[in-house]
């Protein structure tokens, strides 16, 4: 795929965006889940050896190349590695899907309520090897924890900040201010964060187009004024903690939105599963987060 027949995918194509990002900090949570205990690895390199056979089942699985997943979200290491024989990036565009690339260094600790992200020192270098991997986006996450006006005008300086740099490279930047879904207030802290993110769009430069990635929202279709703002190429959810079922309801009444889920969307599947069950339990969470993103 072209960047511009990329571009058209995420537009305007009917589908989600799976989340394959789990980072270092994550990776053994994840591993978990799929039912491989610490005891399956030594040391990170065999950790991340393992994480990688996981997300290369996920990929090659007849069920993600049907045309219901038109994005994947990748962690560097994922990038860097090959699924048979081909890079990661160019085995996601053989089968029709959008390949994006997590670059944030992790949060900073809580000021005001929230986590920025922290400095990226490591970013230019990794945006010059995206573009040469054929990336065509990426996505960075802060955190929200309350409704508090600084720290949330704060995270989105910052987000909306590097994702210029982001663009002024060549690829579709995601901005992830994810708003913390256990807390009290969250429903008026999103509306706070509405008005951040509009002023954030509102001085963006003619033509520059930004994804944001949002937390399903207390107020059904909170988002819409950012879902039909001219400089926005998609607005995706995060699941955010809720189960797949729960997250999926949430979604289809968000009309606009589509799914980026990790744990909604790999949540059930196992290593002990046959390949057959695998792809079976796989096909069946996309069939569900794919019907709750094109609900609206």
């Amino acid at each position: 795929m072209t960047f511009d027949e990329m571009t058209a995918k995420i537009a305007t194509g009917d589908g989600f965006i799976a989340a394959l990002d789990q980072s270092g900090g994550s990776t053994p949570k994840a591993l978990s889940g799929y039912g491989l205990s610490e005891d399956a690895w030594s040391g990170e390199a065999e950790m991340f050896a393992k994480i990688h056979e996981m997300r290369t089942r996920v990929i090659t699985a007849p069920s993600f190349a049907s045309g219901k997943v038109i994005g994947a979200i990748l962690f560097e290491r994922t990038m860097d590695s090959e699924v048979e024989g081909a890079s990661t990036a160019d085995a996601l565009k053989e089968r029709g899907i959008v390949p994006f690339i997590k670059v944030d260094q992790g949060l900073a600790d809580e000021v005001d309520g929230a986590q920025m992200m922290k400095p990226l020192d490591k970013l230019p270098a990794l945006l010059e090897k995206s573009v040469a991997n054929g990336m065509f986006g990426t996505k960075m996450r802060s955190v929200i924890k309350s409704a508090n006006p600084t720290g949330i005008a704060a995270v989105v300086a910052q987000q909306f900040a590097v994702g210029n740099q982001i663009a002024d490279a060549g690829l579709v930047p995601m901005l992830e201010p994810e708003f913390d879904i256990t807390a009290d207030d969250r429903a008026e802290g999103e509306q706070i964060l509405l008005t951040e993110i509009m002023k954030g769009l509102d001085a963006l430069p003619t033509g520059r187009k930004v994804m944001l990635k949002l937390s399903l929202p207390v107020e059904a279709g909170l988002y819409a004024p950012a879902i039909a703002h001219p400089n926005v190429l998609r607005v995706v959810a995060l699941s955010g903690g809720f189960s797949t079922d729960d997250a999926c309801e949430r979604l289809a009444q968000n009309p606009g939105m589509i799914a980026s889920f990790s744990r909604g969307l790999l949540q059930d599947l196992r290593a002990g599963q046959s390949d057959a069950e695998f792809d079976d339990v796989l096909g069946k969470a996309i069939d569900k987060i794919c019907t709750a993103s094109v609900a609206g």
